[in-house]
C-alpha cells in the first residue's frame, strides 16, 4: 500500500500457539500488510518463537530449519524472540512442556505501547485478555488475530477481532495454486454465512481485499472491501445443518461460480467447513504428535520447519 497515515503500530505475535491452533503456515508478510492496511507505520513487529533446545542440540536438521524460519521472520522486519521449551512430568508420567511466551508477549506489548496508536496480537489465547483491557486504557486501539481455539471474552474484549481464515493469501487455500486467483470467479475464498432464509438458501460474505475500511460489511456499497455470493443448502457440507446459520463463528472455504441465468452474479459452491474443525480430524491430524507423548499433546512441537517455509514459495499467488 502506497498511502501513509499518522498511525504507528504494533504486532505483537505468538508463533508456536497460532501453529497449534489452525495457523500453522500462516504468511507473516501477509500478517504485517494487515495491521498496516490503512498505510500506518509498523513501529513494533515482534515474533515469539519457542524452541526445543535439547532436540536443537541433538537434532542439527532441526536446529538449521528453525534458524532459517527465524532468518525469515527477520527478513519480514519482525524481532524474534526465542522462548526455551521447559519440560516437565505431571503425576501420570507424562512429559509435557511449557513456555513463558505468551506472558513475555502481554509484558512487551504493555512496555511498548506508550508510543503506539494500534496494536495487534496474534493469539487465541485468554490469558492475554488482562493486557488488551489494560492497552485500551492507555489509548490503544487492540485488534486480535487468530484461528482455532480463541477465548470467547477475548474476542469480546478486542476492538476487532478477524479469523485469520478470513484475511485472503493470510493462510494459503491449499488448492489455490492452480486455481484463478482469490476472489475472482473459479477460485476458492473463505468467507461466513451471515444470513439464511430458511427457505433452502443462504447468503456468504467474504473480504475480497485488505483494506481500512473493514466495517464497511455491506456489499452493496461501492467501496466495500466484501463480497456476498448466493448459496444454496445443497452445497453446504454434511457436518453443517441449515438450522446452525447464520452463523459467524463457522468458517467455510467454498468456490465462487458464476449463477446461471444471472449476469456477473456468482455463487458458493463445494462449500466445506474450515472452523470450527470437528474433534475426530483434529485427533487424526496430530495422531502422530500424540504417539509420542503417549496420548498426550505435546505443546510447542512443530512440524519441520521445510513444511513452513515451503508456504513461502513464490509460485503462491498474490494477485
Amino acid at each position: 500500500m502506497s498511502r501513509k497515515s499518522n498511525l504507528e503500530v504494533g504486532v505483537f505475535v505468538d508463533v508456536a500457539y497460532l501453529a497449534r491452533n489452525g495457523g500453522y503456515g500462516m504468511r507473516y508478510d501477509l500478517l504485517r500488510e494487515f495491521a498496516c492496511r490503512d498505510g500506518a507505520e509498523p513501529l513494533r513487529l515482534n515474533a515469539y518463537v519457542t524452541l526445543d533446545a535439547d532436540r536443537a542440540e541433538n537434532d542439527p536438521a532441526y536446529a538449521d530449519g528453525q534458524d532459517r524460519f527465524n532468518s525469515l521472520l527477520r527478513d519480514f522486519g519482525y524481532k524474534v524472540i526465542r522462548k526455551s521449551i521447559q519440560w516437565e512430568t505431571d503425576e501420570g508420567g507424562n512429559r509435557y512442556g511449557k513456555s513463558n511466551a505468551a506472558l513475555h508477549l502481554a509484558v512487551d506489548a504493555l512496555l511498548q505501547s506508550e508510543k503506539l496508536d494500534r496494536v495487534l496480537i496474534a493469539t487465541g489465547d485468554g490469558d492475554c485478555v488482562q493486557v488488551v483491557r489494560a492497552l485500551q486504557a492507555r489509548g490503544c486501539r487492540v485488534e486480535v488475530v487468530a484461528f482455532d481455539n480463541v477465548s470467547t471474552e477475548l474476542r469480546r474484549e478486542a476492538d476487532l477481532f478477524m479469523s485469520g481464515y478470513l484475511v485472503p493469501h493470510l493462510l494459503p487455500v491449499q488448492a489455490a495454486r492452480d486455481l484463478p486467483p482469490w476472489g475472482e470467479p473459479g477460485s476458492r475464498v473463505r468467507g461466513i454465512c451471515y444470513a439464511h432464509t430458511g427457505k433452502g438458501y443462504g447468503f456468504m460474505r467474504y473480504l475480497k481485499t485488505l483494506s481500512a475500511e473493514l466495517w464497511k460489511t455491506d456489499s452493496r456499497q461501492p467501496d466495500s472491501p466484501y463480497g456476498s455470493v448466493f448459496c444454496h443448502d445443497s452445497q453446504l457440507p454434511g457436518e453443517v445443518s441449515p438450522e446452525d446459520l447464520p452463523s459467524r463463528s463457522h468458517v467455510f472455504e467454498f468456490e465462487l461460480t458464476r449463477s446461471e441465468g444471472r449476469e456477473n452474479s456468482l455463487q458458493a459452491a463445494n462449500v466445506q467447513l474450515v472452523s470450527p474443525r470437528r474433534r475426530d480430524d483434529r485427533d487424526r491430524d496430530r495422531g502422530p504428535e500424540r504417539e509420542r507423548s503417549g496420548g498426550r499433546r505435546v505443546p510447542y512441537e512443530l512440524k519441520s520447519p521445510e513444511e513452513q517455509l515451503a508456504s513461502y514459495e513464490p509460485k503462491i499467488s498474490y494477485d
